[in-house]
Formats: C-alpha cells, sequence, structure tokens
C-alpha cells in the first residue's frame, strides 16, 4: 500500500489543498492530511474544529482512502511514524517551488522520504494568508474555501 503524507498548518484549508487531496487520492492507496503547527505563525482558526470540517469535507467529496490528523514536530518524523511513503507539497508558482524543493531536500536527507509536487493549476492564486486577509475585510471567501470550512469559520 503507498502511503502519501500531506501536511501543512490548513489555517484555513481552501479549495487549493481540496484540489491536491483529491489529485493525491488517485495516486495513493491512503492519504494523510496532517495539519500541524507552524512554527513561525500564530494559527487563526481552531485545529480540531479544522480537523473535523477538513474529515466532513472530504467524506462529501467521496474520498475514502484519507486520515486527518493533527500533529506537532518535523512532518518527517510524523511521516514515518504513519509508515508515507511519499511527501505531498502543493506548488502554485516557481517561488514555492523554490521553497518546497529546499525543504524536499532537508526531509529526504532526515528521513529517506522523497516528495512528490502537484500542481495547484487553476488554484495557483488562492492562499490560506490571503483567505484570511480577505476574511478580516469582510469580504466573501466562499468562491475559495470549502462549505464545510466556511461553517466552520462562521461559527
Amino acid at each position: 500500500m503507498k502511503v502519501g503524507f500531506y501536511a501543512g498548518s490548513f489555517d484555513p484549508f481552501t479549495i487549493g489543498h481540496l484540489h491536491i487531496v483529491k489529485v493525491a487520492s488517485r495516486i495513493f492507496d491512503k492519504v494523510i492530511v496532517g495539519i500541524g503547527v507552524n512554527s513561525e505563525k500564530a494559527r487563526r482558526f481552531d485545529k480540531t474544529e479544522m480537523k473535523e470540517a477538513v474529515e466532513k469535507l472530504l467524506k462529501s467529496e467521496n474520498l475514502n482512502n484519507f486520515e486527518v490528523i493533527l500533529f506537532e514536530g518535523l512532518t518527517a518524523d510524523v511521516a514515518i511514524e504513519y509508515g508515507a511513503d511519499f511527501l505531498i507539497r502543493g506548488v502554485r508558482n516557481g517561488v514555492d517551488y523554490d521553497f518546497e524543493e529546499n525543504l524536499a531536500l532537508i526531509n529526504e536527507e532526515i528521513s529517506g522520504i522523497d516528495t512528490i509536487y502537484i500542481r495547484a493549476g487553476e488554484y495557483g492564486a488562492i492562499s490560506s494568508s490571503m483567505v484570511f486577509e480577505l476574511l478580516k475585510c469582510n469580504k466573501d471567501v466562499s468562491k475559495y474555501v470549502p462549505k464545510y470550512v466556511i461553517d466552520m469559520i462562521d461559527k
């Protein structure tokens, strides 16, 4: 069984993230979506509530080969713990690729796990930071954030 580990802060989880999970679910037998803590960012949304929203969302999309987890620490260490064969990363553009490639080199060195990149495609302009800025300015983000995540945010 091939296992992919898709980690991020997902703060919030966007339609771009959903796109990556959908593509990954066709490639891997199991996709683990790891909601982690980014030590460089303060969380904007409760990670337990985000986990629940992402689980509901993925089930509503008829995806059945996923598990959503919460984790702290290094992505590579958690990926090993869960038996991942690959780390999954989404890339929106060349800037993302350069950043992700540096992480991939270190992750492979410390864990032996390679990284697979999945293009964001039409969702390349969407980021969690952009969504949060729009939310702060009371703008509608329903084009960028899936329904279950919107419901969690609106609580």
